[in-house]
């Protein structure tokens, strides 16, 4: 069955939206209608080769959608159920898995070297992080979806599938913020809006966004931030200047450059803690000297998936969305539809608005 979508056909190359065809749900698989996708920095990352993935590949990674069919011993969900797309499903068997770091599993991007579907000239298509977003269906091994929350619309459950997962993750799981404490956010796209959501509802007592758009401080704000500064040689000052001197407690770097992972570093208190959650090529060096890192105390780890684990942590978020602590519509810059896609990626690459989310 012929379906639109968006495909990359060499890194570095634009999308082309164009139809495909794509097979019937095998053994374990299932069939899905999309409802919504986000676009994510992510995608643009597998775009231009900052992560390597097989080409051609359909994008997207962040999505919701109705079962369509399943495929023989698929048993948790059937046709007509709303989930969500899992990028990331865990296999439960590698080391990471015992331990119980699910989102470090060393298997869960194994499916994005299959060949999932095929042009409508017949060549073979790659599913770009395992779920083939960008498309009005997709085909996905049933690992990856899970049973969409009571309570939850389904367009705006597209988001649990990545950006909200990570920035909740990061605030939550990895820099473990507590209340009372202060939080710097920096980079306000739809991770860092969630982040920024996140740090609200663990009390945060200072919330502080950093971009480098001015024109990002409404949405800051909005998501729960009590301060905004625009990135610059002097952003770590500003923000010491706005914590009594001290720095903040936590700075989550959402970005993924050297120059503002350097300035979350910064930007925090002697002790403090630093949360990488961005993206940045190799060619992005940050350098630190033996001395401060003795000196200042400070922790800084990178952080992978929000180090969450979607079938826990899903029933949280939905949890909080239902009684209006979270608001996923917030996330939401630009509702487009699959045309659109590649007016998105352009606008993430000049900086530009939080999370378009492509309605189908």
């Amino acid at each position: 069955m012929a379906v639109r979508a968006a495909v990359l056909p060499a890194i570095g190359s634009p999308l082309e939206i164009t139809g495909i065809d794509l097979p019937d749900p095998g053994p374990g698989q299932v069939r899905v209608r999309l409802a919504a996708a986000g676009v994510c920095h992510s995608d643009l990352s597998l775009s231009d080769g900052t992560m390597r993935v097989p080409v051609p590949a359909v994008l997207g990674h962040e999505g919701a959608g109705t079962v369509v069919a399943v495929g023989e011993g698929v048993t948790h969900v059937a046709p007509g159920d709303g989930v969500v797309l899992n990028w990331a499903p865990s296999c439960g068997a590698c080391h990471a898995c015992s331990l119980g770091e699910v989102w470090l599993c060393a298997n869960a991007l194994s499916g994005a070297a299959d060949v999932y579907a095929r042009t409508t000239e017949g060549t073979d298509l790659h599913p770009g992080l395992n779920v083939a977003a960008f498309a009005e269906e997709t085909v996905v091994s049933a690992s990856c979806v899970l049973p969409v929350p009571d309570g939850v619309p389904l367009s705006d459950a597209a988001l649990l599938g990545c950006a909200v997962l990570t920035g909740y993750g990061a605030v939550h799981h990895s820099a473990r913020v507590r209340a009372g404490e202060t939080v710097a956010v920096f980079g306000v796209g739809g991770v860092g809006l969630a982040a920024l959501q996140a740090a609200r509802i663990a009390g945060a007592s200072k919330i502080v966004a950093v971009d480098v758009s001015a024109e990002k401080e409404e949405l800051a704000r909005a998501a729960g931030a009590t301060d905004y500064v625009v990135a610059s040689d002097t952003t770590a000052r500003e923000i010491r200047g706005l914590t009594g001197k001290q720095g903040v407690d936590v700075a989550v770097e959402c970005a993924g450059r050297a120059v503002s992972i350097r300035t979350a570093w910064d930007s925090t208190r002697r002790g403090g803690r630093t949360t990488v959650v961005g993206i940045g090529g190799k060619d992005q060096q940050v350098t630190f000297n033996a001395l401060e890192i003795f000196h200042w105390g400070r922790t800084l780890s990178g952080c992978v998936y929000g180090n969450s684990d979607p079938a826990v942590d899903l029933p949280v978020l939905a949890e909080h969305i239902r009684a209006g602590r979270l608001d996923l519509s917030a996330l939401v810059t630009e509702r487009i539809s699959l045309d659109g896609i590649p007016a998105a990626f352009e606008n993430m690459l000049a900086g530009k608005g939080g999370r378009a989310l492509v309605v189908f």
